[in-house]
């Protein structure tokens, strides 16, 4: 993903889709091992892309082998992924999608979206040659405690996560900044009209129109769902936002 695409033809990924986003000049492309055109990255005269794990115990492949995309085709698909972007890890990372990454997060979601954009790896099989990784200095995130199928998924949910943060994507770019998780607490709750709804009135201080009361009601429905809800969540924020003096913290 390229954040500034304004010459699409620099993009010169492996083959595959290619999606540009016109009003913020988004470009991302992707690519799937077993396209005819990423075989072509295969050198042995079976176009191989997948081999059997080292040491693979249970089968979990098609034909009962746990198997992985060959090392040099994930290092060759990588290179040609590559192609024009700068060396500066910082400004452009390269990141596996994996269990057993860092946990991905509203803070990973801004750092990559000030970025210049970023290549994504998505195992499939048994996953990615460690070497390919260690070779690469390749970051490896997760989405969650959970497995799936293939990364695919994970990346669309990164991809979507970053995308938004970028100017121009949101109708409104004070949106993201009130939403959860923008100041380390999960969003307040949200009421539209009508007024009642089967029984159920909207707080009445949101229809006052003291706009200093209703941002004081909405913080604090931020902080006690944090607290009930994500513990974590309100121990790291606690821990970075402590209480002005003569205030008590909640407690989680």
């Amino acid at each position: 993903m390229r954040p500034d695409a304004q010459e699409d033809a620099e993009l010169r990924h492996t083959p595959g889709e290619h999606h540009d986003h016109p009003s913020s000049q988004i470009a991302v492309s992707s690519c799937r091992p077993r396209d005819a055109g990423v075989r072509l990255l295969a050198t042995d005269p079976a176009v191989t892309v997948s081999v059997t794990v080292a040491a693979s115990v249970c089968g979990s492949g098609l034909d009962g082998q746990s198997r992985r995309v060959l090392t040099d085709v994930v290092d060759r698909a990588l290179s040609a992924a590559m192609q024009g972007a700068p060396d500066d890890r910082a400004a452009w990372p390269v990141i596996y999608l994996s269990p057993r990454g860092r946990p991905f997060d509203q803070a990973t979601a801004r750092r990559l979206a000030a970025g210049q954009g970023v290549t994504l790896l998505c195992g499939r099989c048994e996953g990615v040659d460690q070497r390919v990784l260690d070779a690469r200095a390749i970051e490896e995130v997760s989405l969650g405690d959970f497995v799936l199928t293939g990364g695919e998924i994970a990346a669309q949910a990164l991809l979507d996560a970053v995308v938004r943060l970028l100017p121009g994507v949101l109708g409104n770019a004070d949106s993201a900044v009130e939403e959860s998780f923008s100041d380390g607490l999960l969003e307040h709750p949200q009421y539209t009209r009508p007024a009642v709804w089967q029984g159920r009135e909207i707080p009445e201080v949101l229809t006052g129109g003291n706009h200093a009361e209703v941002a004081k009601w909405r913080r604090a429905q931020a902080e006690a769902l944090t607290a009930e809800r994500r513990p974590d969540l309100w121990a790291a924020h606690q821990a970075s936002h402590p209480p002005p003096p003569g205030r008590k913290a909640r407690k989680g």
